[in-house]
C-alpha cells in the first residue's frame, strides 16, 4: 500500500506560515505565546498534517488547554470550546432550538391568522424548525464553519469528566465529522476542524477514542522551561524572583501534595510577589502569597509543617 493510500503524505506537508516540520511549528507556537517541547511540537505538527484529532493527557495545570488557544492565535482561527462535566449531553455540545424565538414566531403567526386554535400549519411548523431558530453549540459550529476561512479549533476540554455515553457520541462525530439534526438532516464538514481533546485522567478514556486520535502525555516542564514560560507570560517579574519562584514550584511538586501547582499557578505566584514589590523569594513573601499557588488548606498546612524557610532556602539553591 502506498503512503498516499495509507493517509500518509508522500512529500513534506506545508502548513500555514510556511511551517514544514516540528521545529517550524515550535517557533510558530512560541510566537503565539506557547513554549512547546520537541515531543509536543512533533505530535501537534502531525495532527495538523494528517488531519487527526489530538488527545492530550496530563496533570491539571501543565498547559494542555493552552495548546488549543495557541493554535487558534497562530492560525487566526475561531476557538470553539466544549467544557466537559458530569452529565453533559448532546444538547450542550451540539445544538438546541431557540424556544423563546420560536414562541414569539408562533404568536406572530397567530396574530396574522396563520394559526387556527391549536392547529399549526405544516408551513409554520417547518418555519419553527428551520436554521433561523437553530442554536449551534461548539460541535455543530465547528462542523458547519465557513470553508473559505481557516478551520476552527475545537477544544473538548477535560473529556474525562464526561460519561461514557457522551464519549461514544463524540467518537461517532469525529469518525465522520458529521452531525444529524432530525428536523433538518445531516450536516457534514467541508473541511474538518482542528480538534484538541484534553484529559486529566481522572478516568481512563476508551481505546476506540484513543485509536482515533494522536496521543501525547504532557509533563510538567523542567526548571529551565518553566522559567522561560514565566519570563514570557510575566515579563514584569524580576529575573531573580522568576528563577526562585520556578524553583520553589518544582520543590512543591515533589512534596506529594493533593494538588501540586501547575504552570498557571507558578505564573500567578510570580505576578503576586512582584505586585507586592518583592525582588527575591523570602519566608514572609511566601507566607503572604501561599494561596496563589496552593488551592487546598491541607496542602498549605503540609508546606508550613515542612517549613517555609526550608522551601525558600532550597529554592534559592536550586535557582543558582
Amino acid at each position: 500500500m502506498s503512503g498516499a493510500a495509507a493517509g500518509v503524505p508522500e512529500r513534506p506537508v506545508t502548513l500555514p506560515g510556511g511551517v514544514t516540520g516540528p521545529d517550524d511549528l515550535r517557533a510558530a507556537l512560541g510566537g503565539a505565546g506557547y513554549l512547546a517541547d520537541e515531543g509536543l511540537a512533533t505530535v501537534v505538527f502531525l495532527a495538523l498534517a494528517l488531519r487527526r484529532p489530538l488527545l492530550l493527557e496530563g496533570d491539571a495545570g501543565v498547559g494542555k488547554t493552552e495548546v488549543a488557544k495557541a493554535l487558534s492565535r497562530w492560525l487566526g482561527a475561531e476557538l470553539l470550546r466544549i467544557q466537559c462535566y458530569e452529565g453533559i449531553d448532546a444538547a450542550q455540545a451540539v445544538y438546541e432550538w431557540d424556544y423563546a424565538r420560536q414562541l414569539l414566531h408562533l404568536r406572530a403567526a397567530e396574530a396574522r391568522g396563520a394559526v387556527s386554535g391549536e392547529r399549526v400549519s405544516e408551513a409554520i411548523e417547518d418555519e419553527l424548525y428551520s436554521e433561523r431558530f437553530l442554536v449551534r453549540r461548539p460541535l455543530l459550529a465547528a462542523i458547519t464553519a465557513d470553508p473559505g476561512g481557516p478551520p476552527p479549533v475545537l477544544l473538548v476540554d477535560e473529556l474525562d469528566r464526561a460519561d461514557d455515553e457522551f464519549e461514544a457520541f463524540l467518537l461517532e462525530v469525529l469518525s465522520e465529522y458529521a452531525v444529524t439534526v432530525p428536523e433538518l438532516g445531516t450536516f457534514r464538514a467541508a473541511v474538518p476542524p482542528i480538534v484538541v481533546l484534553t484529559s486529566n485522567r481522572t478516568r481512563d478514556l476508551h481505546d476506540a477514542l484513543k485509536r482515533r486520535c494522536l496521543y501525547h502525555w504532557v509533563e510538567h516542564p523542567d526548571f529551565e522551561r518553566e522559567l522561560e514560560i514565566v519570563a514570557l507570560r510575566a515579563p514584569e517579574v524580576a529575573p531573580r524572583l522568576a528563577r526562585e519562584v520556578a524553583a520553589a514550584a518544582g520543590q512543591l511538586r515533589e512534596m506529594g501534595l493533593y494538588k501540586p501547582p501547575g504552570v498557571a499557578e507558578t505564573i500567578d505566584w510570580a505576578e503576586a510577589l512582584a505586585a507586592l514589590g518583592q525582588a527575591r523569594l523570602d519566608e514572609a513573601g511566601v507566607e503572604r502569597t501561599l494561596g496563589t499557588v496552593l488551592k487546598y488548606r491541607e496542602d498549605a498546612e503540609r508546606v508550613r509543617a515542612a517549613g517555609i524557610c526550608e522551601l525558600v532556602t532550597a529554592a534559592a539553591q536550586r535557582a543558582g
